[in-house]
């Protein structure tokens, strides 16, 4: 069995949370709790293998949460599941040990996949069977990039792919994490230097950001 626990402060979504997991003959919730304090020491003490943790929480934020449940045990492996899909919120979450980063809008199955997945030790940023420490980005993250690369707003790359623009908005983060950029230059210029666009666009900062590096 895989053991998980449940971090939200929404009731309501919590427990939908919880009975999509428990239709599932090798997930168990072991508790659901309401603020980041609370799923640092119910982490502790009931040791889950997975921890699903909001963002946004009472008491401790999920980073703040999730940097503590991580200092106390280490071996603890845990994915954020929100609402926000900004990289504020993405890329300090993956620096802070996260292993994914998912929106509520996941369906059923890439839920109950990526618990299997990183419980089976595996992190949602890499593919399954990937070499340790490359950059892999999925199809739908290089169809972003390519868009990234020709100067194309968030809105107009949703536009584009036929996705939501917070959809779009947490591809561009898990882009920026993946590539270890800082921002959206410098993960198109990273891109370019490991070959997985052809070329830099003519931009000027991106000119100065190779010119630098």
């Amino acid at each position: 069995m895989i053991r998980v626990l449940v971090a939200d402060d929404h009731p309501v979504v919590r427990q939908g949370i919880c009975a999509i997991l428990e239709s599932e003959q090798d997930l168990e919730v072991v508790a659901d709790v309401g603020d980041g304090g609370s799923a640092v020491s119910m982490t502790v003490e009931l040791k889950p293998d997975v921890v699903l943790m909001d963002v946004q929480m009472p008491v401790l934020d999920g980073i703040q949460a999730l940097k503590e449940i991580l200092h106390l045990r280490p071996t603890t492996r845990v994915v954020m599941l929100t609402t926000f899909g900004h990289e504020n919120y993405v890329v300090p979450s993956f620096k802070a040990g996260a292993l994914g980063y998912l929106l509520k809008d996941v369906g059923r199955l890439e839920l109950v996949a990526a618990i299997r997945r990183v419980a089976a030790g595996e992190s949602l940023l890499d593919r399954p069977g990937s070499t340790r420490g490359a950059v892999l980005l999925s199809e739908r993250e290089l169809d972003v990039l390519s868009c990234m690369a020709g100067e194309m707003t968030n809105k107009e790359i949703a536009q584009s792919l036929y996705l939501s623009e917070n959809t779009v908005k947490t591809h561009v983060s898990h882009i920026l994490a993946k590539l270890g950029a800082i921002d959206r230059a410098g993960a198109v210029l990273r891109a370019w230097k490991q070959g997985l666009i052809p070329s830099v666009p003519d931009d000027p900062q991106l000119r100065n950001h190779s010119d630098g590096g």
